[in-house]
């Protein structure tokens, strides 16, 4: 297990310095000026001696290799620079907001886990049956809905037709001081569309393997042995069932990641959605390399996840082989 861990580490310092470089270049072949974008409405009215010397000031004077190494070797020293959007350092914009976008994600993973899951394994109960059927057609309908249109249908539904929940940001509007009770209330909505729109795919997985796994002999066997049909289920069937689901864990997470992106900016939540937004349409050179830097190593994680938790659920499964 430590030498594959080892090995992906490895292979994350090229992907890694690949992907800030990507950043660096693709922003400096966008049609959109950070200067302007700095200055603002001001700048509409500014000389152009002012400009270039807020051009230099920024950096962005340089060329694109320059930039780019200033901003590497100062972020290998844990200084990731000042974000010229935000007006603070991008580990300031980052700390504030990645806690709300991890509680977030990990709600949201935790719905689409728990809920598929079970309902997977009623649907493989009875293949063909109007559990399996119904599900499975609102699975396949869901696949192709967007994660902000069911965010916009969920406010609709809940919080202004029925007016049960808040439709939006991280506590009431007239409170000044945050609270367990309000950041429970403010998140089932993002968190429930989020987890949802990662749902199909845990389901038809599930679906799927713990089918398949009722057909094979030791489950057979087991039924034959005269054990419960709980006990075989979940016992037998579903731990077999569930070997092709723990990869999917990994795949999904760039999905998840652009899911709530979208659902963050529907609902208002105060994570990393708004500053990447802004970071991207100002060309925040700094702010943009780092997120991108975290949502890469994220998916990095996640296939690592999914690899040592696949291994760990079937003995046959060498680590370092």
């Amino acid at each position: 297990m430590a030498r594959m861990a080892g090995r992906r580490a490895l292979f994350a310092v090229p992907v890694l310095l690949t992907v800030t470089f990507g950043v660096f270049a693709v922003a400096a072949a966008s049609p959109f000026d950070p200067v302007k974008a700095y200055a603002g409405t001001a700048g509409l009215t500014a000389s152009q001696e002012n400009l270039d010397q807020l051009r230099v000031n920024l950096g962005v004077d340089q060329p694109l290799v320059t930039r780019w190494w200033n901003w590497l070797t100062s972020a290998l020293q844990g200084d990731f620079g000042d974000s010229s959007v935000m007006r603070q350092p991008v580990a300031d914009v980052i700390t504030e907001r990645m806690g709300w976008s991890a509680l977030l994600a990990a709600s949201a993973f935790l719905v689409a886990i728990l809920l598929g899951t079970g309902l997977g394994v009623l649907a493989a109960r009875r293949p063909g049956g109007w559990l399996d059927r119904a599900v499975s057609s609102a699975a396949y309908t869901l696949e192709a809905a967007p994660a902000f249109w069911l965010g916009l249908l969920a406010i609709w539904f809940f919080a202004l037709k029925l007016d049960v929940l808040p439709a939006g940001g991280l506590t009431d509007a007239a409170s000044e001081v945050i609270t367990f009770g309000q950041v429970a209330s403010h998140l089932v909505l993002p968190a429930a569309v989020l987890g949802i729109s990662q749902l199909p795919w845990f389901f038809l997985y599930v679906r799927q393997g713990v089918t398949d796994a009722l057909a094979e002999d030791p489950v057979r066997g087991a039924r034959a042995r005269g054990l419960s049909e709980r006990t075989v289920l979940l016992g037998h069937a579903l731990r077999s069932g569930m070997l092709p689901m723990l990869t999917l864990i990994g795949s999904r997470v760039p999905e998840l990641i652009t899911g709530a992106l979208l659902v963050e900016t529907v609902f208002s939540w105060p994570g990393i959605a708004a500053a990447t937004v802004q970071a991207a349409t100002s060309v925040d050179f700094s702010l943009l390399a780092a997120l991108t830097v975290l949502a890469t190593a994220a998916v990095l994680l996640g296939n690592l996840l999914s690899d040592l938790l696949y291994g760990l659920a079937d003995p046959r499964v060498a680590f370092d082989g």
